[in-house]
């Protein structure tokens, strides 16, 4: 069949007309026209299968045996009401033959047309193979009683491979049958195929149906596929428990699990938590305490997805007794979506002891506000315990308590406890909604901070940034202190916004000569070369450094800034820059970059041979 796409390549001004055609009349006459480009009688067979009737057919059914737009014509066929396409297609059926037949005999499988049974099962049993699986796969979705004894009548007597498609058109008729309700005969079509010498994928889709079709009573049979040494039987039995509707399959597949083999048991665990409501609670949380770790594993999992607050207590003793669980018990605490469970979690606090560590790691994760009893916590003779409180406390505390965990940042009580209190710090900070309030309070806490402290403190106030947290840092930058000075030199080397230029720029051209002012002159080219700014700008921006630099190497790097974004200021700067012997070399190559760049540009390639270069 010739594509839409190669029809409207060459004709898509014509056939582009067809498009806008709503009226059944119009686009039946293009059809009719023997001149008609076939682009626009394609468009013109799509449009109808939308805006046609009955009218349409007599047209639309020449079609069929042009071989560029059959399948056009019975797009359209297919989706007109009444029983008159039904007829076309059926003529067609009898006169077709090869792929055109085979389009045909496919489009009255999808209209299920049963006054074509028998024209099928003619084409089923004495066509070609190709022609046969095509008739026998359209007796299989028309699905009638009628349809459903041609094909078995002929399962039999059908040789590979067109068994196969006469054995694939009998499971369509049974699932046709358990659709209306007829759950007997889907039941026999099922077994019989499941029962003979068919290909492995027919043997798959009867079992599944016959499960289905037998509804309670299919447990046991899908039981016989969660044992089956077939890989493919045990995959159509996981398949189907979570498609069959059956208060005896949760009790079931709770009974294989303590029967199967460890990578079984842990697979039927996950089909329990598929079972949509239907599953034990209380017996999946039996597997989740004993056991082997993959059931162990799976059955946690399923909780957090299925769970609710009666499943917080078991959870909470699981994680605290293995530590191999316990990453699986706390995203299963996570993951668990009964609106009980935050106050569930949150009673058990006060009291807990073994399964404290765990308790506070998923408060933090929920992000649970209980920033009292995590303070208190802050104080349990655990290490990993208090670990976890602060962890828990950076990810929960509001900003009107935030100076509660800025105070055990200044002062620990536990000097082993400082890095994770300052990591809680920065957690916080970074997420608090007031980021120039949270920089004033942490600024405030630099200053009658020990010296040892200053430093974290500054780490944090960049890290939220803005406004203030710039002020602060600058202000230590001009300290006497060289170890502040190494820090915050640093820390504005690395700043993301562009509001830290004036201050590198008055860094680097005031105060003593030495390595922390190399720093800041450092910093202020990167932010000329990183940050996206009007060209006018950088190329101020540039002059300044030029202006500022105290040697060499950074007069080398502001030419490198230039060569990156060609303009008639950065032309005219690195032109300037010719005249200095010792950026000569490196501003003509500037000079010849920007120049290529700016070829077209008059009043560039002027300057240049003004310069006399």
């Amino acid at each position: 069949m010739i594509s839409l796409a190669s029809l409207l390549c060459s004709h898509s001004g014509q056939a582009q007309q067809a498009v806008t055609l709503t009226s059944e009349t119009d686009l039946i006459a293009i059809l009719a026209n023997a001149n008609a480009d076939p682009g626009e009688k394609a468009l013109a067979c799509k449009r109808l299968a939308i805006y046609g009737s009955p009218q349409s057919v007599p047209e639309l059914s020449k079609l069929l045996a042009d071989p560029r737009l059959a399948s056009w014509a019975r797009i359209a066929l297919e989706a007109i009401p009444g029983d008159q396409p039904n007829v076309a297609l059926r003529q067609a059926a009898k006169q077709l033959d090869d792929l055109l037949l085979i389009g045909v005999i496919n489009s009255l499988g999808v209209r299920r047309d049963s006054m074509s049974v028998e024209i099928l099962s003619t084409k089923m049993q004495q066509g070609s193979p190709e022609v046969a699986s095509a008739a026998a796969l359209a007796l299989g979705r028309i699905g009638t009683d009628e349809a459903s004894a041609k094909l078995l009548g002929f399962l039999d007597d059908a040789q590979p491979p067109l068994q196969s498609a006469v054995a694939e058109g009998c499971v369509y008729c049974a699932q046709r049958f358990l659709k209306e309700g007829n759950a007997q005969n889907a039941i026999e079509i099922c077994d019989k195929i499941r029962s003979g010498s068919f290909p492995q994928q027919r043997i798959v889709e009867a079992t599944r149906g016959a499960i289905l079709a037998r509804g309670d009573q299919g447990v046991e049979l899908l039981v016989e596929q969660l044992r089956s040494p077939n890989r493919k039987m045990l995959a159509v039995g996981l398949q189907t428990a979570r498609e069959l509707s059956s208060d005896k399959l949760g009790p079931a597949l709770m009974a294989e699990v303590s029967q199967a083999t460890t990578d079984r048991a842990a697979l039927i665990v996950e089909a329990l938590g598929d079972l949509a409501g239907r599953a034990d609670l209380k017996s999946l949380q039996t597997l989740a305490s004993n056991g082997s770790k993959e059931v162990r594993l799976a059955a946690i999992n399923v909780l957090g997805r299925i769970g609710d607050a009666t499943c917080v207590d078991t959870l909470l003793s699981v994680g605290s007794q293995n530590d191999d669980l316990r990453p699986a018990v706390r995203a299963a605490l996570v993951a668990l979506s009964d609106p009980q469970v935050n106050a569930a979690i949150l009673a058990r606090l006060p009291n807990a002891k073994q399964d404290k560590q765990v308790l506070l790691e998923v408060i933090g994760l929920r992000q649970l506000e209980a920033t009292d009893e995590l303070v208190k916590a802050i104080d349990d003779n655990s290490e990993a315990v208090r670990v976890a409180a602060l962890q828990a406390l950076g990810q929960t505390v509001p900003q009107s308590r935030l100076d509660t965990l800025v105070g055990i940042v200044v002062k620990p009580k536990l000097p082993a406890d400082a890095t994770a209190a300052a990591s809680a710090l920065r957690t916080a900070a970074v997420r608090m909604p007031d980021r120039e309030g949270c920089a004033a309070l942490l600024s405030g806490a630099v200053e009658r901070a020990p010296a040892s402290v200053k430093p974290t403190l500054l780490e944090i106030i960049a890290a939220v940034g803005g406004t203030k947290a710039l002020e602060t840092v600058a202000q230590y930058a001009r300290s006497k202190d060289d170890t502040l000075r190494d820090i915050t030199s640093r820390l504005m080397g690395e700043w993301m916004t562009i509001d830290v230029a004036p201050v590198l720029l008055d860094l680097a051209t005031k105060g003593p000569a030495d390595r922390f002012q190399v720093r800041a002159m450092r910093g202020y080219i990167r932010v000329a070369r990183q940050f996206v700014m009007p060209d006018e700008d950088r190329v101020k921006m540039c002059q300044q450094a030029m202006a500022a630099a105290k040697n060499v190497a950074e007069q080398k790097l502001i030419l490198d800034v230039l060569k990156r974004d060609p303009s008639l200021g950065t032309l005219r700067l690195a032109i300037e820059s010719h005249a200095k012997p010792a950026l000569k070399e490196e501003a003509r190559q500037c000079i010849e970059a920007i120049g290529k760049k700016l070829a077209d540009n008059n009043e560039a390639q002027q300057l240049i041979k003004q310069a006399g270069l």
